[in-house]
């Protein structure tokens, strides 16, 4: 029972759609009609408006963490459970016909909550990339390739599993990037769309 709570938890917590609600809020309309069309911080960036890219990729990523640290206060597997099923949330929300974002964010706040090591090295990697590249896209592939990679020596090896499967989600949700990034059509970070 404690197990289907976590994920049913999780799932929920994960699927609230933060960029449509703060775009809306602020009158701009449906994100999902812009850029990308998905409902993430960096589409909600195309908007032009920063501050609400960066409260977009601050309550994304809160809502991992919650669920990863309110359900992991009960047991550490129930953590996982619920960080993952927010993760899942973000990517398949209910309310929008289970077309979600690419779950960068919410990746980045559940490894906030299960192992924060692993959340600053994801923190430099991006930034890393992002600096020297200006792709949104290929910061957090680089990233997702690397963490994994690190938590299989910083974590568990449940905490490293998760991770090694949540980066091959990232990955996957990323193909149509991968394609425009090898055929130099990939939208830069900032650019308005």
């Amino acid at each position: 029972m404690g197990y289907a709570i976590a994920l049913i938890f999780g799932y929920l917590l994960g699927s609230i759609p933060f960029g449509l609600l703060i775009t809306r809020a602020a009158g701009l309309g449906d994100v999902r009609k812009i850029g990308s069309g998905n409902i993430g911080a960096t589409n909600v960036l195309r908007t032009g408006n920063k501050s609400l890219a960066a409260a977009t990729l601050l309550l994304d990523a809160l809502k991992g963490t919650a669920a990863a640290l309110v359900a992991g206060h009960f047991s550490p597997e129930f953590g996982l459970l619920a960080g993952f099923a927010a993760f899942l949330g973000h990517l398949f929300p209910v309310w929008l016909g289970f077309r979600g974002g690419k779950g960068v964010a919410t990746y980045l706040g559940v490894l906030i909550g299960l192992a924060w090591q692993g959340a600053l090295l994801f923190a430099v990697v991006w930034l890393a990339m992002a600096f020297l590249f200006r792709y949104s896209s290929l910061a957090a592939l680089a990233a997702a390739v690397v963490v994994p990679v690190a938590l299989y020596f910083i974590a568990t090896p449940q905490v490293a599993g998760l991770f090694a499967v949540m980066s091959l989600i990232v990955i996957a949700k990323h193909r149509a990037n991968i394609s425009r990034l090898l055929a130099g059509t990939e939208g830069k970070i900032g650019a308005k769309g």
